[in-house]
């Protein structure tokens, strides 16, 4: 009877490590959607938010900045806690704050209740993310690439549909309307007390996976430590390039359609969906591609591919606008997923820390980004905040310092 208990506990491991738990990864792609649907009815209701509370572009910066930062500082630290101590449920603990910021966020009198919502919103997200990338990474088998898109694509489609039911909803209803949503936080919750529990019952069996993979991820990547260290930097190079100019499409592309062509605000939030949606097909597809042909391959072409697109829509009418944000969102969403599993195989048994560092460095460039871009249409125009991101894809040169750890992913 001893020996069948035993034996059982030494093969879940196995089953862990061999096949991909798809109900799992379901989970967590439906509560990622939920989440990041939530956080981008925030960026998609700026128009509403200028209008009610007469915001400068500048303060529309800022309360992406706060969230931004809200949600960046906190990931790494999150992630490196649950590296030593896994906590299963903490997920719901994040969405419960996302709930809190959605619902102040719904009756905000002034412009300081609007940064506290953000905080709220932000703090949520730190807390979802390393921990949903790690339970992602557990669930998948040794298909990591495939796993981290299912993960992200979840995300991206909640991005592409705030900005879709901010118009037909929140736009025409008012402020108050943000409240509907909190029914999203509480499905989202309940989801993830299933996946939290899934996980605390794994846990004698992810601990021994984890081991297991992170003698194989050592004997395969073989740098030294500065050569890990150069390899972080150049992939936080990356997202640099990526997020900075992903920031002027998610936080100012509807005034710049608004301003340029003259379109209304859900007509201009339509194309923000279209791009969005765009996003979310290039994310779906970075993953298994870079588990066929390399992640260093998928970063490189990603970034840099997309340089001839972000030159040219500047200086496009309206119908090539739309056909160019789409080529950019495909192929420039393809890289976060190959980066995130590229840096997790750097860092054997730090899959938590390096997940919060690379989200909370997303968050946080990303947030900046939203601030100075603000503060450059101000001085100048929204247009040219088009053409002076147009070139920040060719820091994707610096791809080619990037080393090759591809047979590590493989074994």
């Amino acid at each position: 009877m001893t020996s069948t208990r035993s034996s059982t506990v030494q093969d879940a491991p196995q089953r862990l490590v061999t096949g991909t738990t798809f109900a799992v990864l379901g989970g967590i792609s439906v509560a990622h959607l939920m989440n990041d649907m939530i956080q981008s009815i925030l960026l998609a209701i700026y128009p509403l938010l200028q209008v009610t509370f007469q915001l400068s572009f500048a303060q529309i910066g800022l309360i992406t900045l706060c969230y931004q930062l809200a949600a960046s500082l906190l990931q790494p630290w999150i992630g490196h806690y649950t590296d030593r101590r896994p906590l299963p449920f903490s997920l719901v603990v994040g969405m419960g704050f996302t709930l809190l910021g959605l619902l102040l966020l719904s009756v905000a009198p002034g412009f300081y209740y609007l940064l506290l919502a953000a905080v709220l919103v932000g703090t949520g997200s730190s807390i979802f993310h390393p921990e949903a990338s790690r339970v992602a990474r557990m669930a998948s088998g040794s298909r990591h690439g495939l796993a981290q898109s299912l993960f992200q694509v979840g995300g991206n489609t909640g991005s592409a549909l705030g900005p879709l039911l901010a118009a037909l909803v929140i736009i025409p209803h008012g402020q108050s309307s943000v409240a509907w949503f909190s029914l999203a936080a509480l499905v989202a919750m309940a989801v993830l007390w299933r996946v939290g529990r899934w996980y605390r019952d794994h846990r004698i069996a992810l601990a021994a996976t984890t081991a297991g993979r992170k003698a194989r991820t050592a004997s395969g990547v073989m740098l030294e430590g500065a050569g890990v260290w150069g390899a972080l930097g150049t992939l936080g190079l990356l997202i640099l390039s990526k997020y900075f100019y992903l920031s002027s499409l998610n936080n100012y592309f509807t005034f710049y359609l608004i301003e340029r062509f003259g379109l209304t605000i859900p007509a201009a939030q339509l194309y923000l969906f279209l791009f969005l949606a765009a996003v979310a097909v290039g994310t779906l597809a970075g993953g298994p591609i870079g588990d066929r042909v390399g992640r260093k391959i998928v970063i490189w072409v990603s970034i840099l591919g997309v340089a001839p697109f972000t030159l040219l829509l500047p200086h496009a009418n309206l119908w090539w606008t739309g056909v160019l944000v789409v080529i950019i969102g495909v192929v420039l969403a393809s890289a976060f997923s190959a980066i995130v599993v590229y840096a997790q195989e750097l860092v054997p048994g730090r899959v938590g820390m390096i997940s919060g560092l690379f989200f909370g460095l997303a968050f946080g460039i990303a947030g900046i980004g939203a601030a100075v871009l603000g503060r450059v249409a101000d001085i100048t125009s929204i247009e040219f905040v088009y053409q002076l991101c147009a070139y920040l894809p060719l820091l994707g040169l610096v791809a080619w310092w990037l080393p090759n750890v591809e047979h590590a992913s493989s074994e």
